[in-house]
């Protein structure tokens, strides 16, 4: 079995998180309470699920391209599904990241840094601007979701989908998965200033 395969059966199929986070090549050690490991557990479990719209998207554009090119028949309900699944799914995919520190780093300033003061830098990065950024965007998403739903929005186009509301919707619940993962972290990281990392035998 190749070793690819089996790194993304793991990663994307495991039950125990913190057997899912010592699999990791962590960029900032930190340590977990209780609440965090069941915040983090529950932001991975939903993305495990979310997963699987990768595997669905991989389909309709293959059917897609099919039809098109073999058939002659394009379809705009397909085309439309595609940028819908992947707009879900790498929304969705945004918190499970961020919760497992896979997600892209500038850290051209803290890698010349001592471990507390890359801690302390991490603090004030999710405090400054990660948190008041997660929040704005939650308050101009809910009133865009609203609008679209009590007006049943649906595609512009004659042969579109409909319910163009579910997919905004996506951008509050990401965002709202994405808030927990946040509040985790910066749980975490004050845990880890008070307290100290243990590194895990």
């Amino acid at each position: 079995m190749p070793a690819a395969f089996v790194f993304k059966r793991n990663f994307f199929m495991a039950n125990d998180f913190t057997k899912l986070e010592n699999s990791l090549d962590k960029k900032l050690q930190l340590k977990h309470l209780p609440i965090t490991k069941k915040i983090d557990g529950f932001v991975t479990s939903v993305g495990e699920v979310f997963n699987w719209i990768w595997v669905v998207l991989v389909a309709v554009i293959i059917l897609n391209v099919i039809l098109r090119y073999v058939f002659k028949s394009g379809m705009i309900e397909l085309e439309e599904l595609q940028w819908h699944l992947y707009a879900v799914g790498w929304l969705v995919g945004l918190s499970s990241t961020y919760v497992v520190d896979q997600h892209v780093r500038v850290d051209v300033l803290t890698d010349s840094m001592a471990y507390r003061r890359r801690l302390w830098f991490e603090f004030f990065g999710i405090l400054l601007l990660f948190l008041p950024f997660i929040i704005l965007v939650l308050i101009y998403s809910v009133p865009f979701f609203e609008l679209s739903w009590e007006t049943s929005e649906r595609s512009t186009s004659a042969n579109g989908l409909p319910a163009r509301w579910l997919v905004k919707g996506f951008l509050v619940f990401s965002f709202f998965l994405l808030l927990l993962a946040g509040l985790s972290r910066i749980i975490r990281v004050l845990t880890t200033i008070r307290l100290g990392f243990e590194k895990i035998k």
